[in-house]
């Protein structure tokens, strides 16, 4: 059995990673707009934000636009990687026989 990332597979993380990833590559979504897309509380976000973060998921980076604060979030290399290896064990889940698990 393929063991999920137990980072990414919390509903809330899986979430915010499914989303990022959407983006290009080197893009980047305000934290509110993030907020915004997932209906999520800011605190509730920023905590699963910092988790994924902590593993080195997503890039946050604080900036400025004009005189307002703004923060920016992206998916790392490393996230999307993670990402595609999740949903590639989610796959091999659905479907044992698919050609990737058979030797």
């Amino acid at each position: 059995m393929t063991d999920l990332d137990p980072v990414i597979h919390a509903q809330a993380r899986l979430r915010v990673v499914a989303t990022l990833s959407t983006l290009g590559d080197g893009d980047r979504i305000t934290f509110p707009r993030l907020q915004e897309l997932l209906a999520m509380t800011a605190g509730n976000l920023s905590v699963h934000l910092r988790k994924l973060e902590d593993a080195g998921y997503v890039d946050v980076s604080k900036t400025h636009r004009g005189r307002t604060p703004a923060t920016l979030i992206r998916l790392s290399r490393r996230g999307r990687l993670a990402f595609e290896e999740y949903t590639e064990a989610i796959r091999s889940l659905l479907d044992p026989t698919s050609p990737k698990e058979q030797s």
